[in-house]
């Protein structure tokens, strides 16, 4: 008790500054003891935050902790839903196929997070909260040791200097319990001075745990990113080999070759459509139709549905469709790479050299673009036939539709487009659909894909606007099946009406310029007729394109284009909505 008194009152001394305070350990154990401090709080500090950004439990096996992962639960409802929606969904495929990628992902990350806590969690934890803190215990008790030696010296030293008999009989005993009190400080002090510089000395090994941390997390990211890669490519691969992808804004050639088609469904059932009920509309490709009845028309031909009766009734919305296909191509239909050559074309002075220029460059399109070119053009040949009836001469034809078969690539809005090219084109896309027979000489048939039956007779005013006009020959039952090229043929479709095919000579090689065609380029074919006096030539106005010195004249002497006035491009034009 005595002894207990006695360290209380040299502690107090101390703190007051009336006594002094013996220091044992050196300066550079002192600054280790600081040193260790910081490293133990910045240790517990990062084993917190580290343990945080952990998706598992700490301390649980592996496997309740994968299952608790919140990759796992997600990869389970993403399979879970694929099985629900089956093999016939795409989105079924993929919500499969994803899942599985996820739980490849979730087990990586379980064995990650595992490694983690082994290798880095568990010894930052070790260093904070076990071996520093050992440390310090000793410090402490170096430092009641210290405190004791300090009492015991100070006790004997007074009784060295008192008179009293009585504490100089005590003098003995407190040297010996000075010498044992200095004797216990010795031996704490050489445990603790070890344990100091043994810490230093593994300090670059405590500095190793935060560079396996990134080694670990680096491992762990290639091995997840090795099993994304394994599963990309099948995912991929489903991806790529479902049909059912929109046609509007898919390049031509992707669209041609997923549908297994020749020509693009837009365009076939478009015209389809069109040659039953658009042909006598006055103002087609002009008039702009409803959006709403556009969005609809364009949804519907994106998911390949058959139900399309209902846009007969509104031609002008069939008509937009095709514009919109053909502007929302990533490439136009007659390329751009063959702009520049179009445009020269077109600048040829002499009316002969000029169609001869633009068959030439007609001829050089991919075998995809040429083929639906020439589809097109037909179309637009037999349009134009009705003419007195649907005001959609050659002209008008060219004017409203030539922007959205050719343009430059480095144009940008269609305003632009259209102001820039619109003299161009309507000069090349005009004497293209004057001469469709000349240009495409062979016989069309705008049932290629054998999808369309149109009715053995023709619509009549007092028809019931309710029946079914066009339907896809499908199954056994008579179903309607969607546009897909793979459907089902049981019934032979009544083919469209073909036009009399051009007795003109098929254009063979572009080194010999071709017989122009006829006068009457829309009728059957007529025997040459020979050239018209002069006087009749004069009166006729010839196509003035580009430079030159207006070059115009027959072809020949015998058909004689319309110029195209800038004025008449611009109205037209100003109409168009992209």
């Amino acid at each position: 008790m005595k002894k207990q008194f006695n360290r209380m009152r040299q502690l107090a001394s101390q703190n007051l500054g009336r006594a002094e305070k013996t220091e044992v350990l050196s300066d550079d154990l002192l600054q280790i003891e600081r040193r260790m401090e910081l490293v133990r709080l910045v240790s517990h500090n990062s084993h917190k935050r580290l343990a945080s950004c952990l998706q598992g439990q700490l301390g649980t096996d592996a496997e309740k902790r994968h299952k608790k992962l919140p990759l796992t639960a997600l990869s389970q409802t993403m399979q879970e839903g694929g099985g629900h929606l089956g093999d016939e969904s795409l989105i079924g495929r993929m919500m499969e196929a994803c899942g599985e990628a996820e739980g490849r992902l979730a087990s990586e990350l379980m064995q990650h997070e595992v490694q983690i806590e082994r290798d880095v969690l568990d010894p930052l934890n070790q260093l904070a909260e076990i071996e520093i803190p050992n440390i310090l215990k000793q410090r402490k008790q170096l430092a009641k040791l210290v405190l004791d030696y300090d009492s015991a010296k100070t006790r004997w030293y007074q009784a060295t200097k008192s008179t009293n008999q009585a504490m100089a009989a005590k003098v003995d005993s407190l040297k010996d319990e000075m010498e044992e009190a200095l004797n216990k400080v010795e031996i704490c002090k050489d445990q603790l001075s070890a344990d100091l510089y043994s810490f230093t000395s593994k300090e670059g090994d405590y500095a190793r745990y935060y560079v396996m941390l990134l080694e670990a997390q680096a491992d762990y990211h290639r091995r997840s990113l090795a099993a994304l890669e394994a599963a990309l490519p099948t995912i991929q691969m489903q991806q790529d080999s479902w049909l059912e992808k929109p046609a509007f804004g898919t390049a031509l050639e992707e669209h041609l070759k997923r549908s297994n088609r020749d020509i693009a469904l837009p365009i076939e059932a478009c015209v389809m459509m069109l040659l039953e009920t658009g042909m006598k509309e006055e103002g087609l490709f002009r008039i702009a139709a409803g959006a709403s009845k556009l969005k609809k028309l364009k949804a519907a031909l994106d998911c390949s549905t058959s139900q399309l009766e209902e846009f007969y009734s509104d031609p002008h919305a069939v008509a937009g469709a095709l514009k919109s296909y053909l502007r929302e191509l990533p490439e136009p239909l007659m390329t751009f790479g063959l702009y520049d050559e179009f445009t020269q074309a077109c600048n040829v002075s002499d009316p002969d050299k000029r169609l001869q220029a633009l068959w030439v460059t007609c001829d050089r399109l991919p075998t995809t673009h040429k083929a639906n070119l020439r589809y097109l053009v037909k179309f637009l040949s037999k349009l134009a036939q009705d003419s007195e009836v649907n005001k959609m001469t050659p002209s008008n034809i060219a004017i409203v539709l030539g922007p959205n078969l050719l343009w430059a690539k480095t144009e940008g809005t269609l305003a632009e487009m259209a102001a820039a090219t619109s003299v161009h084109v309507v000069a090349i896309i005009e004497p293209i659909i004057q001469h469709a027979d000349w240009f495409f000489p062979e016989d069309i048939e705008f049932n290629v894909s054998g999808m369309f039956a149109l009715p053995s007779h023709p619509p009549t005013p007092d028809s019931d606007p309710d029946r079914k006009r066009l339907t896809i020959q499908g199954g056994q039952d008579g179903d309607n099946q969607p546009l897909r090229k793979d459907s089902t043929v049981n019934k032979q479709p009544v083919p469209a009406p073909r036009r009399a095919s051009s007795k003109n000579k098929k254009l063979t090689s572009p080194t010999f310029q071709p017989t122009l065609p006829p006068l009457e380029a829309w009728g059957p074919a007529q025997p040459e007729p020979q050239a018209p006096p002069v006087a009749a030539e004069a009166e006729q106005p010839s196509l003035s394109v580009g430079g030159g010195d207006g070059g115009g004249g027959g072809l020949n002497g015998d058909v004689h284009v319309a110029p195209v006035k800038p004025q008449v491009v611009a109205q037209l034009s100003a109409e168009e909505t992209r």
